[in-house]
């Protein structure tokens, strides 16, 4: 007998438990002998009979399913793609010179060398040219309230002395953030065991191929909870990409060493459907899962309540009402928070405490700015999960005046299609006046209404009704914002979609376009009505953040259009007004990495030498390097493509960026190979600590910072045409002539540590 099974490693541990024994093979040489039983990696859909000796059998035959592989057939996602697209009219911070506005992209030559320039207006009607490869060193100004900036004047001391300031600031909040951290460190946790051999059996029943997010991602959970201190830990990643499936591997791994899950969610309905989801997939494990919310009756409550705390339930699934008094767990490992923005300051006060004790996983599509922020600067983990399911297509997005004939259109297309539809109209006074206007508009849909003031025995006939498909349209609030999973529901119609906040948006989407039929959402607005200029914007990013894997974009969208806020308190949003938040936030995270440097090194007894902060280097090589406009014709998009390049923190990272660009718009032109080419010499350049590298007559000259020194006898630069000082380093174009690009890669490679 032959299994050929993706899984030929856990089929041969179970076999042995049986005293049998099976080989493990990548492939098949020859038949097998009569009466043996031969395992071999890999996947088939059906098996045969081969003369009624031989039979062959596949995962599918085995284990009732076969994994699904997952592919990545897209471009990444770039992090900060939404957040850093800058129009003309934006106010920008460029790091050196100060808030300007930016007024667009020119093209000039000089010295026979064409490059693009963006343009910056200053005040008193000064004026900076940037080039596009220095794009690094512009961002978008965002405040923290809504009063345009003040303009800075180049060349004075008044933007070094605000960047000062906000610095200092910095330090402070950095030293409180890692007082909180430090708190956590050294607060007494629990290290889980490793895995035994019922974590890699649940592991191996998951019926698709993990994603390589979702494998980093569950990595680093795991390395998380093996550590005494207490995790905190934000699992950022789009909807359906498998945020659930990580959290279900930490809960299993808690079960295993007898400790309690509380997973918390913001509705009942998505309790019900996660209760629903554990059950199935630990159906084969001695292990007790309750759900605890309104659905459930008072008696059902007091039955559920007694368990969690004797500690005989062992994954708690439900609402705040998890957190309330009456509610006290036996010993709790492990708190699951979904949607963490979803909840009240109260509740995020008790997270608060609980992160002290217990291990802390946090599930967002969309996290809300403050956890965004202390993520980014460092202070808690994040683990981003991009790749999205292989059949997944990006929602088709519409924005419009809400319209009678659009909204009957878009119900019977999707009708005809055997399709269901959401309909959110989140005020529940009226919605039942808008359920009659429906049933007038499309008479042949059947329709129901659900919302979170209905009692809870009619609330989950009707959710259960609509994921069954007895219903075609579900006309409800924003109730089935977080984690409702209908794959056959694949149109979304939102009325007066400009109340609704951006995540809030971009979340309600999300429960369309969960299988691999093309979905459609539509944000209505009255006619009557004069959109606000916050409301346009959402409206806008909405529409143009079609893209899959768009969801942590959002959230850095929904930070700059509500303003940074305050990360802690108050008291920085001064110096957030004065430098912009991007700054802020970077000045943060390198006050938190000095501060974190500096007590690792007193712990090790050692002295702190402080790290030399030098800025990105500026390269100016004797070629043309840019992106035409006949290759790249829209601007907006060329700036785009100058950001990622700005990005690369490696030359790896540059060679995949070219292959990109030749798929997406052809053949690389000279100017482009050469502009990838000065990115890795300034990749590089950074590694080496240089300041500069310059061209001046016949000559590339390379340059570090005072106080830094060249080794004139450093072995392995080439000899012909370079000449090495303590100051610089001069490579002679005219005796190198075609080679010098080679030749300065060498040498500045040679220069950076291990080079």
């Amino acid at each position: 007998m032959i299994a050929v099974s993706h899984q030929a490693g856990r089929l041969a541990e179970l076999i042995a438990k049986e005293g049998l024994s099976a080989g493990v093979v990548d492939e098949i040489d020859n038949l097998p002998v009569k009466g043996s039983l031969t395992l071999v990696q890999g996947l088939l859909a059906h098996g045969w009979e081969l003369g009624g000796s031989v039979f062959l059998f596949t995962d599918s035959e085995l284990f009732g399913f076969l994994k699904q592989q997952r592919q990545a057939k897209r471009r990444p996602v770039a992090h900060h793609k939404l957040y850093v697209d800058i129009k003309p009219g934006d106010y920008v911070v460029h790091i050196e010179h100060g808030i300007g506005k930016f007024s667009g992209v020119i093209t000039m030559s000089a010295g026979g060398m064409t490059r693009e320039y963006m343009l910056l207006d200053y005040a008193a009607g000064d004026r900076l040219y940037v080039p596009t490869d220095q794009i690094d060193r512009v961002g978008r100004y965002i405040g923290a309230g809504d009063h345009p900036p003040s303009l800075s004047r180049l060349g004075s001391l008044e933007w070094v002395k605000s960047k000062e300031k906000a610095r200092a600031s910095a330090e402070d909040i950095a030293e409180e953030l890692l007082n909180i951290y430090a708190a956590r460190e050294v607060a007494p946790g629990f290290a889980y065991s490793p895995d035994n051999t019922w974590q890699i059996e649940l592991e191996a029943s998951f019926p698709y191929v993990e994603t390589p997010d979702q494998l980093t991602a569950i990595v680093q959970v795991k390395e998380d909870m093996s550590h005494a201190r207490p995790m905190d830990r934000l699992i950022c990643g789009d909807v359906g990409y498998g945020k659930t499936e990580v959290a279900l591997r930490a809960a299993f791994k808690a079960v295993m060493d007898d400790k309690q899950v509380a997973i918390l969610v913001p509705t009942t309905v998505l309790a019900q459907q996660h209760y629903t989801t554990f059950k199935e997939r630990l159906a084969a494990f001695p292990v007790r899962i309750e759900s605890l919310s309104r659905f459930k009756s008072a008696g059902e409550q007091k039955e559920i309540i007694a368990g969690i705390a004797d500690g005989s339930v062992d994954i708690a699934i439900g609402t705040h009402r998890l957190i309330q008094k009456d509610v006290t767990f036996n010993d709790l490992g492990l708190l699951v928070i979904d949607e963490e923005q979803r909840f009240g300051v109260s509740h995020k006060e008790h997270f608060k405490r609980m992160r002290r004790e217990v291990d802390v996983l946090t599930l967002s599509a969309t996290p809300i700015p403050r956890t965004l922020n202390l993520s980014l600067v460092g202070v808690r983990d994040m683990s981003v999960m991009e790749t999205p399911p292989e059949e997944r297509l990006p929602i088709k997005t519409y924005v419009a005046e809400y319209d009678d004939q659009l909204v009957r259109e878009a119900i019977v297309r999707e009708i005809e299609r055997n399709g269901q539809v959401f309909f959110v109209h989140n005020r529940v006074q009226s919605i039942g006046i808008l359920a009659e206007k429906l049933r007038v508009l499309v008479p042949e849909a059947r329709i129901a209404v659900g919302h979170g003031q209905m009692h809870e025995d009619d609330l989950e006939k009707v959710m259960g009704d609509f994921a069954q498909g007895s219903i075609d349209v579900l006309l409800c609030t924003t109730i089935i914002e977080s984690g409702l999973d209908v794959p056959n529901a694949n149109t979304l119609i939102i009325n007066q979609a400009d109340r609704l906040g951006l995540t809030q948006l971009y979340q309600l989407r999300g429960r369309v376009g969960r299988g691999a039929n093309l979905a459609y959402a539509y944000f209505l607005y009255d006619k009557a009505k004069r959109l606000t200029p916050d409301a346009d914007q959402r409206l806008r990013t909405i529409y143009e953040a079609t893209e899959l894997g768009a969801g942590f974009g959002i959230a850095m969208k929904d930070l700059e259009i509500r303003g940074a806020g305050n990360i802690l308190g108050v008291r920085q949003s001064g110096h957030i007004n004065s430098v912009g938040f991007s700054l802020y936030t970077q000045l943060l995270s390198e006050a938190v990495d000095e501060l974190k440097s500096r007590r690792n090194a007193d712990k090790l007894g050692k002295s702190f030498v402080p790290s030399m902060r030098l800025p990105p280097p500026t390269i100016d090589l004797p070629q043309p390097a840019f992106i035409p406009e006949n290759y790249v014709a829209d601007t907006d998009t060329r700036l785009s493509l100058y950001q990622s390049l700005a990005g690369s923190k490696n030359t790896e990272t540059v060679d995949v960026l070219g292959k990109d660009f030749k798929d997406r718009f052809g053949e690389l032109p000279a100017e482009v190979q050469n502009l990838l080419y000065a990115v890795k010499i300034k990749v590089l350049a950074s590694k080496a600590r240089l300041e500069s590298i310059s061209t001046e007559g016949g000559q590339i000259v390379l340059r570090r910072p005072s106080g830094i020194q060249f080794d004139p006898a450093m072995p392995g630069l080439p000899r012909a045409g370079v000449r090495v000082s303590l100051n610089q380093v001069r490579l002679d174009t005219a005796v190198l002539k075609n080679d010098w690009q080679k030749s300065l890669q060498e040498v500045v490679t040679r220069l950076a540590p291990g080079g």
